[in-house]
Order: C-alpha cells, then sequence, then structure tokens
C-alpha cells in the first residue's frame, strides 16, 4: 500500500491524460490515442502488446508479459476504454483534479480502473513479486455498445484463464465489488396491420398500433420485482398520418435478469407473443445477448478471497448487484469472475461523473495481492 500511496500522483497524472484522450464508441479513430498511451505504459512494464483491429469498432488491446513460462496459467485483466461521451465533451465538462477527486467524461467508467490495472502491475514488477499465474491484459473499444466485435475474443480468453478480473467501476459510494449482475436482452416487435381511410372506411383495415397498445401491456405485465425482472418498452413508433388506421408499428424492449432460467422464460414469452387483432401479424426478434452474472460457486470462491485479502488492507469490502450488463457476464460462463474491481466514485453516462483517487490506491492494492494468488484451478496457458 506505501509503495501505491506513493505513485499515487502519478496514477492520477495517468488517469488525466487517458480522460483527454476522448474515446467515444461511435467514433473508432478516437480509440488509438488511448490504446496508445494504454500500449506505452504496459510495453514500459515489460509486456508484449497487441493491437486486434475492428471491423466496425477502434480495435483492441491484448498484452501479456515477454518471457513467461509456457503452459503456465493465466489471469485475465479486462477492461474498455470507450466511453459514452463524444468528441469535445472535455470542453464542457473539463478533466481535472481537486479535493481528492478526478473529474471528467469517462474517468469513473471506467479509465480509473484501468489506471488501476496498469499501477498494479506496476507494483508487482517494482517489488519483485511474480505472480504464480500469468497476467493477460484485454482492453476493448466497443463494450459500451455491447462488445459485438470483442466478445469472440472474451471467450476465447475466458476458456484458458483461471479467473477474470473486470476492472468496472465499483457499485456505490460503498464502492461495493459486482459478484451479480443482471443479464441483458434486447427484442424488436413489428406489427403489420392494413391501412384504410380513418373517416370513410374506419372498419377496412386493421391497426397495428392498436395491437401494438395491446402488447404493450402484456410486456410489462411480465416485469416482477421479485425476482428482479424488468422489461421496458423504451421505444415505440408507427403510423402514416392521422386520418389513416396505422398500417405498421414497431418497438424495441429491453430486458433485465437475475438467472439464466428467468432469462430463458422471458425469452420465450416474448418470443411466443401471438396478435389479439384480427388481420394483422408479428414479427419478433432478438433475445438475451448478454447472460446473467450469478453467483456460481467458484465466483464466490473468488470473492470469498478478495474479501479476505481486503481485511488484511484494513478494508471492509462490500458486494452488491448491478441491473447493466458487462464483459463479466460473458467470462463468468466460462471461468471464476469478479467484477467492480475498479474506480470508487460515481456519476458514470453523468455530468458529474468523478472518482476518489485515495480509493485508488486501496482498489489497486487489493488488486495486487489478488493477482498474487495461487491458481483456483487448473487451466490453459498463456495465449500468444
Amino acid at each position: 500500500m506505501n509503495l501505491l500511496r506513493r505513485h499515487r500522483a502519478e496514477m492520477v497524472r495517468f488517469l488525466e491524460d487517458l480522460a483527454l484522450a476522448e474515446s467515444p464508441s461511435d467514433v473508432p479513430t478516437s480509440q488509438k490515442a488511448v490504446l496508445d498511451l494504454l500500449s506505452g505504459a504496459l510495453e514500459d512494464l515489460g509486456y508484449a502488446v497487441r493491437h486486434l483491429p475492428g471491423h466496425r469498432s477502434g480495435g483492441h488491446l491484448l498484452a501479456r508479459p515477454h518471457g513467461r513460462r509456457r503452459n503456465s496459467p493465466v489471469q485475465l485483466l479486462l477492461g474498455h476504454c470507450d466511453t459514452v461521451w463524444p468528441v469535445g465533451t472535455v470542453e464542457e465538462m473539463p478533466v481535472k483534479s481537486e479535493n481528492g477527486v478526478v473529474r471528467g467524461p469517462g474517468v469513473y467508467d471506467m479509465k480509473g480502473g484501468l489506471v488501476q490495472m496498469v499501477f498494479a502491475l506496476r507494483a508487482l514488477r517494482e517489488l519483485g513479486l511474480p505472480p504464480a499465474v500469468t497476467p493477460v491484459v484485454f482492453v476493448n473499444s466497443d463494450e459500451e455498445r455491447g462488445s459485438r466485435e470483442s466478445s469472440r475474443h472474451i471467450r476465447r480468453l475466458a476458456c484458458l484463464a483461471d479467473r477474470a478480473f473486470v476492472l468496472e467501476p465499483s457499485l456505490g459510494p460503498a464502492g461495493r465489488l459486482k459478484t451479480a449482475r443482471k443479464g441483458v436482452g434486447r427484442f424488436t416487435i413489428a406489427v403489420e396491420g392494413a391501412a384504410a381511410h380513418a373517416g370513410l372506411d374506419p372498419g377496412g383495415g386493421a391497426s397495428a398500433i392498436l395491437e401494438l397498445s395491446y402488447l404493450i401491456q402484456a410486456l410489462f405485465s411480465l416485469n416482477n420485482p421479485e425476482t428482479g425482472t424488468s422489461v421496458n418498452v423504451g421505444t415505440i413508433d408507427g403510423g402514416l398520418s392521422p386520418n389513416v388506421i396505422a398500417p405498421e408499428s414497431r418497438a424495441v424492449v429491453d430486458v433485465r435478469v437475475l438467472n439464466q432460467e428467468e432469462a430463458e422464460r422471458v425469452e420465450k414469452e416474448i418470443l411466443d407473443l401471438e396478435p389479439v387483432t384480427p388481420g394483422v401479424k408479428l414479427r419478433v426478434s432478438g433475445g438475451v445477448g448478454r447472460p446473467p452474472l450469478e453467483r456460481t460457486p467458484r465466483n464466490r470462491r473468488l470473492w470469498e478471497r478478495a474479501r479476505s485479502l481486503g481485511v488484511e488492507l484494513g478494508l471492509e469490502l462490500q458486494e452488491g448487484v448491478a441491473g447493466g450488463g458487462s464483459d463479466g457476464n460473458t467470462t463468468s460462463l466460462f471461468t471464476a469472475t469478479l467484477d467492480g474491481l475498479g474506480a470508487v466514485g460515481d456519476g458514470a453516462h453523468a455530468a458529474h461523473e468523478f472518482v476518489y483517487t485515495d480509493r485508488m490506491v486501496e482498489r489497486c492494492a487489493l488488486l495486487t495481492l489478488l493477482l498474487l494468488e495461487p491458481p483456483l484451478a487448473e487451466k490453459g496457458a498463456a495465449p500468444d
């Protein structure tokens, strides 16, 4: 902890540099600057860094130590460098450090976590403490858009990894680690009706909007606070003109579920929807794309190790459930996963986004100790 306290000012400067390198998901070319900063920092620590190109994203970073032991177990350090903030946000929402906090777009979600990752690896190097489980770093640039391109890389790495540490921000003011996350689904419901003149022939058509109104009620009836299931019709559109019976309508639906059984049940309920208005047809597409991160036995063992190490550092760690998904939802299918190891602060996707600098030091120390843990299970070797 003392070593990391001495590096606190450097951690803050690195976070400021990362935040000033604006990197919105929808501008692939913006990712180069932030990925270059991370590459340089990791190369200075003796890591071989590869840039994996993207087709619709800014690509991704994969790094592993030079001179690693062949066939040694690996542990995955996972994060993302993309943000939701458009280029130019720093003009209205400047990056600044004062009174023990760093403010700016992306500092909490999740560039603060990337800083903690780099400095945990640096601490291991400076202390001469090589981990028994080889750290492999993967940073993607499309997480805020669902990791559509990077998920295949994450699955491959997770299959090899003994465990995965996700550097997403912690949960709430207490900085709870995320030991569970809801699965996330997206569905599109298209209704095809029949047009007619609303005044001259009101009974001659089949209203797609009327049908959609029934469907919306059926969808909202799937909400269940007791099971943690939420179903939200987020957008609707349709119709041609006020004096025309609507020949088409459309809704986009967001679904959040806490376990795979509920995911399968709700997905089936939505895909099996049937029209009630005569003369209309439905097309329902989509599914639960990000499975829930559940409190599996192996995930619980990893959480218990983190809690014990927290005690050694004088930290009373707490756990929580996050309503949003992350790449930890994916890794949890294949290996022990602990999420929310990143920055403590507030304001993800909000104008008041900030992180506490003293808590960055604490969480960096926690990650350093976690990286020194022995293997949890026999898994594959470090990827090339």
